[in-house]
C-alpha cells in the first residue's frame, strides 16, 4: 500500500529547535500528515518519516533557469493569443506583447512564461505553424532587450525547440510531456528544465465532468510517473518542475483541495509551480465573475507561498510582489 507524506508547512523566525526545512527553503516543518489510500489521515512526527521521503522533503532544490528556488519566484504570464481566457488579444501583437513583457520584468518578475496557444477550457489546438509565428517574434525581441528567463508554454515539439532556439529557457508543458513524445527529447537535448503539469482530458473536454478517486492522491501519483517518464528520456531530476494544474480538468471542489494540500507534492522532490491566477473558481468564492479577479489570486499566491511553492504563475506582478514583500517582511524579519 502506498503511503503519503504531506508536511504541516509553517515559515517564519519563530522556528523550533529540531524542525526540518522544506526544500532548503524559506519554511519548516516538524509534522507530517501520513496518508494512505481508504485509511483515515493521522499526524506523525517527521522523525519518523522514512529517509528517502525526508530527504526529498528536505534536500534543496537546484536553481531552475537560473533562478534561486529557496524562496517564490513570480512568473509572469504572457499569452499572446486571440482567445486566452483573461487576456486573450491584449498582446497578440509583438510590440504590445515585448512591452507587456518588460514592463512585467520591471515590476519584479523573475521569468516570462509566453504561450501561443489557449488552453482554456473548450479551446481548440492551435497549427504548430501558427504557434510559432505567434511566439517566435515575441521571444526574439525579448532576448534582445533584456536577460530575463523565458518559459515556453506548449505542448508541442517543435514549438519547444524554435523557442529554445530563440532563446527560451524552460519548457512548461501543460500535458506533461504527453501531448508529443519529442518534446522530453528537445528538452533532454539542449538540456532545459521542464514544469511538468497534471491535466485530466485536453483543454477541449476537461471540464466536462472530471472525476477522481481521490484528486490529491490521484495528481500525486500521476505527476510522479511523469518525472519517471522525464528522467528516463534523459531530462535530469534537478530539472523538472511539477504543476498540480489548478483548474485543468478540476471542479471547485477539486481546486480547494488540491489547494489545502499543496505542500504533499514536496514529497516528488521537485519544485513546485502553482498557477491559478485570475482562474474562474477564484471569481465564483470571491463574488466577481468579471476577467479582475487580482484580490483572489494575490490571495491564492500568497498561501502557495506559506506552503512553501518555489514558482508562482501570476498576471499580477506589482500586486502580488507587494503582498509577498510584506509577507516576508514581517514573517522573516527582513
Amino acid at each position: 500500500m502506498s503511503r503519503y507524506y504531506q508536511p504541516a508547512v509553517r515559515w517564519g523566525a519563530d522556528r523550533p529547535a529540531g524542525a526540518y526545512p522544506l526544500a532548503g527553503g524559506f519554511c519548516w516543518f516538524d509534522r507530517v500528515t501520513l496518508r494512505a489510500r481508504g485509511q483515515v489521515d493521522r499526524w506523525i512526527t517527521a522523525d519518523a518519516v522514512p529517509a528517502d521521503v525526508l530527504d526529498r522533503l528536505t534536500r534543496p532544490r537546484a536553481p531552475i533557469a537560473g533562478m534561486a528556488m529557496d524562496r517564490p519566484q513570480l512568473m509572469g504570464i504572457l499569452n499572446v493569443t486571440p482567445d486566452s481566457f483573461s487576456d486573450g488579444g491584449q498582446f497578440a501583437a509583438t510590440k504590445a506583447a515585448v512591452a507587456h513583457a518588460l514592463a512585467m520584468v520591471q515590476a519584479g518578475a523573475a521569468i516570462i512564461d509566453i504561450g501561443g496557444e489557449s488552453t482554456r477550457p473548450g479551446a481548440k489546438t492551435v497549427p504548430i505553424a501558427d504557434e510559432i509565428a505567434r511566439v517566435l517574434p515575441v521571444i526574439t525581441a525579448i532576448r534582445a532587450q533584456s536577460p530575463i528567463p523565458i518559459s515556453i508554454d506548449t505542448r508541442k515539439a517543435p514549438v519547444a525547440q524554435a523557442a529554445i532556439t530563440a532563446g527560451a529557457d524552460l519548457v512548461n508543458d501543460v500535458s506533461a510531456l504527453g501531448y508529443d513524445a519529442g518534446t522530453a527529447q528537445v528538452a533532454a537535448t539542449a538540456g532545459t528544465p521542464v514544469c511538468l503539469m497534471h491535466a485530466q482530458g485536453d483543454p477541449a473536454t476537461m471540464q466536462q465532468n472530471p472525476a477522481y478517486d481521490d484528486v490529491l492522491l490521484d495528481v500525486y501519483d500521476y505527476l510522479e510517473q511523469r518525472i519517471a517518464h522525464a528522467t528516463a528520456a534523459g531530462i535530469a531530476r534537478d530539472r523538472i518542475v511539477i504543476d498540480p494544474g489548478i483548474g485543468f480538468g478540476k471542479t471547485l471542489d477539486h481546486n480547494l483541495a488540491l489547494l489545502r494540500g499543496l505542500s504533499l507534492f514536496h514529497a516528488l522532490g521537485c519544485p513546485i509551480l502553482l498557477g491559478a491566477s485570475r482562474k474562474k473558481f477564484i471569481g465564483t468564492i470571491g463574488g466577481d465573475l468579471s476577467a479582475d479577479r487580482t484580490s483572489g489570486s494575490v490571495a491564492v499566491a500568497l498561501h502557495g507561498a506559506r506552503q512553501g511553492v518555489q514558482l508562482l504563475r501570476v498576471h499580477d506582478i506589482s500586486a502580488t510582489k507587494q503582498a509577498l514583500d510584506l509577507e516576508w517582511a514581517i514573517n522573516q524579519g527582513s
